[in-house]
């Protein structure tokens, strides 16, 4: 491990605790006495993402949170809930126990949890995901959202349209049946 000061490869472990699936160790340079922490987590078998033109290519966590972060971008999310919900869905990849998984698979998980999290990243998740062709698909997830209403939204997000805009059209939906 090279030190993120100097870059001398030489330190010691000043201490060492486990953190879920993995280790986060306090080092200290033995050239310039800076302390930095690592983290180390087992290294698990290969696991192969098979994409949706039959391409076989190696899980890669980075592809999955760069994908949630552009979605959960300038969204009021608290520190550390897309690592963790990265975390989580690696974790239960793993937990299958198969050496190849479908990337739908790995959409469907990511989007599970967006829905919980933030109704916003969501719609903006599932636009790419689900490659929408044109607005009235969107229009209709973003109405599946809304009709969702008896389950709030997320705490500390605003609703998907206020409260105002939503009377007239649950009126226009009751006037249908």
């Amino acid at each position: 491990m090279r030190c993120p000061y100097c870059g001398d490869s030489e330190s010691k472990v000043i201490d060492s605790r486990d953190i879920g699936d993995g280790i986060r160790r306090r080092r200290q340079c033995l050239r310039c006495q800076a302390r930095f922490t690592t983290y180390e987590q087992p290294q698990l078998r290969n696991l192969f993402v098979i994409k949706k033109d039959g391409r076989r290519e190696e899980f890669n966590r980075e592809k999955i949170l760069s994908g949630i972060r552009k979605a959960c971008e300038k969204r009021p999310l608290p520190t550390g809930t897309i690592d963790k919900m990265v975390d989580d869905i690696e974790t239960e990849l793993y937990r299958l126990g198969k050496t190849e998984v479908p990337s739908s698979l790995i959409g469907d998980m990511v989007m599970e949890r967006l829905h919980d999290i933030d109704h916003i990243a969501y719609v903006r998740f599932a636009s790419v995901y689900r490659e929408f062709a044109d607005i009235a698909i969107m229009k209709q997830v973003v109405d599946t959202l809304v009709d969702s209403k008896a389950k709030k939204p997320p705490a500390g997000q605003l609703p998907l349209l206020p409260e105002d805009d939503l009377k007239p059209s649950v009126r226009r939906q009751q006037r249908r049946k």
